[in-house]
């Protein structure tokens, strides 16, 4: 069994919902911070990518959110955990082109139904938890070290 390494990084980012205009800084600013600490250019663009998709829907579907980052030497750790309307069938949210999106939503460019998908396929770990009338949580990890 692992001993819990000490971070090398950790931030935490609140995300408010329905606001577009603030939409991908949360990202930015983890993709930025991850440079700092020196991570590969691969793990940075895993990393960041996951932040925004999961940033994006909590813009897009849940009232508040926040989004947590913690890096270790082995790998970069995000959760994703929003008070929204929760997901009733994760199985359905999770097939490539699946939205609820609204139509305001998708003239802005967001909700083409790819962001849980994205968010799984660029995450080495990926658990998904949603309560109704509740919100949802999002834990990823994307490994450092192979094999780890």
């Amino acid at each position: 069994m692992h001993v819990h390494e000490k971070p090398i990084y950790e931030s935490s980012h609140t995300v408010e919902g329905g606001n577009f205009d603030e939409a991908g800084k949360v990202a930015s600013q983890i993709k930025a911070n991850l440079k700092k600490v020196g991570l590969r250019k691969d793990v940075i663009m895993k990393a960041a990518l996951v932040a925004y998709e999961s940033e994006i829907n909590i813009v897009s579907y849940a009232k508040k959110g926040m989004i947590q980052i913690s890096v270790t030497a082995e790998k970069v750790n995000i959760e994703a955990i929003d008070e929204g309307q929760g997901i009733p069938d994760i199985n359905l949210a999770m097939q490539e082109g699946y939205s609820t999106a609204t139509s305001k939503i998708r003239e802005m460019g967001f909700g083409a139904g790819m962001g849980l998908c994205n968010i799984k396929k660029f995450s080495d770990l990926f658990q998904i938890t949603s309560e109704i009338g509740k919100g949802t949580h999002l834990k990823m990890v994307i490994n450092i070290v192979n094999g780890s």
